[in-house]
Formats: structure tokens, sequence, C-alpha cells
């Protein structure tokens, strides 16, 4: 698997254990690990702070995202994917998107370029979160 995936993987299952939501995400520029960060919306009573959302924030300021990349271990949803364009980084690789489709029609339309790896132990992951926390899954997505 690539680093960076796995990277992101182990920040989502870092967020699981601290009993929060498994995404997790990282920002990649010329082959080197950028920021990392995941879901921490239950770990600090946040609204915003999505897996990619804590990564960016991580991150710091940039000069430029144009020469990044974001990987996600869930398709991005509509916050994310905003910033992501706003941003202008071209290029977000996922994990999966089986559990939660999110906004790849939108990033795309802006211009990015969006790779679904479609691993299964990204749905996994998020399938045993959503069995055993329905509430709180469906109070991250807004349902």
């Amino acid at each position: 698997m690539d680093e960076f995936m796995q990277a992101a993987i182990d920040e989502a299952r870092m967020g699981r254990a601290q009993g929060g939501i498994p995404i997790g995400s990282v920002l990649v520029r010329g082959g080197r690990l950028v920021a990392r960060g995941h879901n921490k919306r239950v770990q600090e009573n946040s609204a915003i702070k999505h897996g990619e959302m804590d990564c960016l924030t991580n991150a710091g300021r940039q000069r430029t995202y144009r020469d990044t990349m974001i990987y996600s271990t869930l398709m991005p949803c509509y916050m994310c994917a905003g910033t992501i364009v706003q941003f202008k980084i071209p290029k977000v690789v996922v994990g999966e998107s089986r559990t939660f489709d999110g906004a790849r029609e939108f990033m795309e339309s802006h211009g990015v370029e969006v790779v679904d790896l479609d691993l299964q132990e990204c749905v996994d992951m998020m399938n045993e979160f959503i069995a055993a926390e329905p509430a709180l899954w469906n109070e991250d997505i807004m349902e």
C-alpha cells in the first residue's frame, strides 16, 4: 500500500482510538509528508474538524497548495471539498467512497483529479464504526 494512504489510515485509527470518527488525511508535497490529521469533531467538540480540515490546519500557512495532493481515507464532504477547491489542491487520493459518496463530482467539476482506491480496509473501518455508532455517524454527515 502507498505509504501516504497508510499514514492516513493510521490517523483514522488513532482518531477512533480517541473515541472519534475514523477518518484520516495527509497532505503531501514532492513525495514528502507535509501534515497529517484526523477527524476531531468529538475530541474537540468541533463542528468542522473533519480529517481534511485538521490536516490542513496542522499544515499551517503555505505559500501555495498547487503543488500538493491530499490523501483521505473517505471521500471528502462538500465542506472539505470546498476547501480543497479554494486552496487549488490539484489531486485527492481517497481510500473509499462506498460508505459515503461525498463531493467527487463537485471537485472534478473544479479541475481536481480524484482517485478512489476503493480499499477494503477503509470500507471495513467505516462499516464497523457506522454499525457501532450510527447516531454519531449521522451527526457527522448531518443526516
